[in-house]
C-alpha cells in the first residue's frame, strides 16, 4: 500500500488533478491557495483582483523586509474595492471547488497557513472536511494531522490589516492543543503537518535566506512519541529536505506548485 504526500499546491490544481488520478492514497498537507504568485505577478489571488503591477510592488516591499509598508499597502488594496470580504470569499470559494473536484472525497487533507478554514468548511466540509487534531488509520498505520500555521501573537482581536484575509494561523497554545489531541490515545506512525518542526535546517529557506514559521510543540512531540515519519511542507527551498531526529525521519514533501510530484512511501 502506497501513500503519496503533496504540499504547497498554491493554485497548481491541474498538477494536483494529474497526481490524484494515478495514486493509491493521496494526502494533501495544505496551502491550496496562492495569495501572491511571486513567479507570475498576474496570477494568484492578488494578481487576479488587482493586477500584476500591484503585485510587483507588493513583492518589492516584502523583498526589502518593509513589513510595515507591506501591511499598509495590502490594506489599501482591499479598501479600494466595495466589498472586500465578499469578493475574497467568492474567489477563494471558486478555487476550493476546483481543488475538491481535482482530488475527490477519498483524499486525506489538511490546510496550511495560507488557507481560509471557514471558506473550505463552507465549500467542502460536508464532502471532505479538513483534518486537525485527528488520527486516521490506513493499512494498520496511524496518521495524525495538525492543520495550519502558528503565530507568536497572543490570542485576541485581529489587527485591521488582517481582517479581510484570514488565513489559518493560530496562537501557539491552540496549535499545541491540536498536537495533544493527535496523541491523546497514544503514538502515531506518521505525523502530518503543514509547517515543520522547530529544527533550523528544516525551517531555513535558502532563497529568501530566513527561518520560516515552525510548529510549536512538534519537536517535543517527536521526541516523546517517536513517530516513524514526520511529513510537512511550507518551506519551499529548504536547506535540508530531510533529516533524522532520533527514530523519526523528518521529510519536507516538496513545493508542489513548482515541482508537481508527490513524496511516496510504501506501508508494507
Amino acid at each position: 500500500m502506497r501513500l503519496s504526500f503533496v504540499s504547497d499546491i498554491h493554485g497548481n490544481i491541474e498538477g494536483l488533478a494529474r497526481v490524484a488520478e494515478r495514486v493509491e492514497h493521496l494526502i494533501v498537507l495544505g496551502d491550496l491557495l496562492d495569495y501572491v504568485d511571486y513567479h507570475d505577478p498576474a496570477g494568484g489571488i492578488l494578481g487576479t483582483l488587482f493586477g500584476a503591477e500591484k503585485v510587483r510592488h507588493f513583492t518589492a516591499l516584502r523583498t526589502r523586509g518593509d513589513f510595515t509598508g507591506l501591511r499598509t499597502f495590502n490594506r489599501g488594496l482591499w479598501e479600494s474595492i466595495a466589498d472586500p470580504a465578499g469578493t475574497l470569499a467568492e474567489v477563494v470559494s471558486g478555487r476550493y471547488r476546483e481543488v475538491l473536484a481535482a482530488v475527490g472525497p477519498d483524499t486525506l487533507l489538511t490546510l496550511g497557513n495560507v488557507d481560509v478554514a471557514s471558506v473550505w468548511t463552507e465549500v467542502a466540509g460536508d464532502t471532505l472536511p479538513y483534518l486537525d487534531g485527528q488520527v486516521v488509520e490506513i493499512g494498520g498505520r496511524r496518521l495524525g494531522f495538525v492543520a495550519g500555521g502558528a503565530s507568536s501573537r497572543p490570542a485576541g482581536p485581529r489587527p485591521p490589516e488582517d481582517q479581510v484575509w484570514q488565513p489559518l494561523v493560530r496562537p501557539a497554545a491552540e496549535y499545541r492543543a491540536s498536537i495533544d489531541a493527535v496523541f491523546a490515545d497514544g503514538p502515531v506512525d506518521v505525523l502530518c503537518t503543514h509547517i515543520p518542526p522547530d529544527i533550523a535546517a528544516l525551517r531555513y529557506d535558502v532563497v529568501p535566506a530566513r527561518l520560516e514559521m515552525p510548529g510549536p510543540g512538534l519537536v517535543e512531540a517527536i521526541d516523546r512519541w517517536t513517530p516513524r515519519l514526520s511529513v510537512f511542507g511550507h518551506v519551499h527551498q529548504p536547506l535540508a529536505r530531510r533529516l533524522r531526529r532520533g527514530r523519526t525521519e523528518c521529510v519536507n514533501v516538496g513545493h508542489f506548485q513548482r515541482y508537481p510530484r508527490a513524496f511516496e512511501i510504501d506501508l508494507d
